[in-house]
């Protein structure tokens, strides 16, 4: 007599994002899991390699022909830092995905045995659980900041702790422009201001056919809000919307920003514009423990969380490191931030793809 379905040992191997099906399959997987993040999800996969040129290496779990876990491995390439593989590469979630321990078990086992095939002294886990030794856990550095959507402008505004409430009405004052949409000009003016924000702050900038890879393959499911004064884009983000949630993720302000208070505006207009989008939740990701970014997000009376991620590395070996903040970095994020925009734009790229 055959043994339950249930019982059998699920198989993994390596899925083809190329192949419609296959991403069908994974997509619906993913949008029933409670667990699952756009980072799970094949467009993102697809775009990280486009737009960064590093592969992708998207396991699946499957148990008598039926999809049971998912993890979406990116294979980073970097001259500065190393190999590694990454889950979810160029993401702040994605890590293993699966609806049994036993699927997560032997998804994190050929993740292993998968990085040491492709020569990754560093396999990444972003998130979700591990079960195996070997494991670096971190708790510490990253939170993760979410709240639910207010019904309407007042109720928002409440929602706003008083002193940044402040902030955003004196936004109101200034003689701003916002225009949402990913066409050309959409796309420009965020490179722009992006590319200046992350060299202000000391970090090369990704490269602009990442963006236009993440747009072309979530499609009506990411858009760019930009905050104009007289012309000039002031502040901007890329958002992504899914299962009712909306992601701003590459985003910032240049310097004039802070004189119009184009953050405030932005990043308020971008809560409204979910809201009529039909989401009820908005999730600023995440910001390093410490730093500027995640006090903005706390004066917005956004709730931080851990965030946990693990690492594994050769025997022998230490782990991948990549954090601006470790005092190792600090005289090149210092020199990075004196750098001309145009040489800054013109290197940050070859520097970015590689991070991962």
């Amino acid at each position: 007599m055959n043994a339950p379905f249930a019982s059998l040992a699920p198989c993994v191997r390596t899925a083809s994002l190329d192949d419609r099906h296959e991403s069908a399959r994974i997509r619906a997987f993913v949008d029933a899991h409670p667990d699952g993040t756009p980072f799970h999800l094949p467009p993102w996969s697809r775009a990280i390699a486009a737009g960064c040129g590093q592969a992708a290496q998207y396991l699946v779990a499957e148990r008598a022909g039926a999809l049971v876990g998912v993890l979406p491995l990116t294979e980073v390439h970097s001259p500065l830092f190393g190999r590694a593989l990454v889950s979810s590469g160029f993401a702040v979630e994605g890590g293993i995905l699966a609806d049994s321990d036993a699927a997560a078990r032997v998804l994190e086992t050929e993740a292993w045995l998968l990085a040491q095939r492709l020569a990754c002294s560093t396999l990444e886990l972003r998130g979700g659980q591990v079960h195996g030794s070997g494991w670096q856990v971190d708790a510490e550095h990253y939170c993760y900041f979410a709240r639910p959507i207010a019904a309407d402008d007042d109720a928002e505004l409440r929602a706003i702790p008083r002193r940044q409430r402040a902030e955003v009405r004196r936004s109101f004052t200034f003689d701003l422009g916002v225009t949402i949409g990913s066409g050309a000009t959409d796309r420009a003016a965020h490179y722009a201001v992006y590319a200046q924000s992350v060299r202000n702050l000391g970090s090369p900038v990704f490269p602009r056919a990442l963006f236009d890879a993440v747009l072309h393959e979530f499609g009506g499911d990411v858009d760019i809000l930009t905050v104009w004064k007289d012309g000039v884009p002031l502040a901007s983000t890329l958002s992504l919307y899914w299962r009712g949630a909306m992601y701003p993720y590459w985003g910032g302000g240049t310097r004039d920003a802070r004189t119009w208070r184009a953050n405030d505006r932005m990043y308020f207009a971008m809560i409204r514009h979910g809201f009529a989008r039909g989401c009820t939740r908005f999730d600023l990701g995440r910001s390093k423990v410490g730093t500027g970014a995640a006090a903005f997000k706390k004066n917005f009376g956004f709730p931080a969380r851990p965030l946990v991620y693990f690492k594994k590395s050769a025997a022998g070996t230490a782990p991948r490191e990549i954090n601006p903040l470790d005092p190792r970095f600090s005289l090149g994020v210092a020199l990075w931030q004196r750098l001309p925009l145009a040489v800054a734009n013109r290197v940050g790229p070859l520097i970015a793809r590689g991070l991962g």
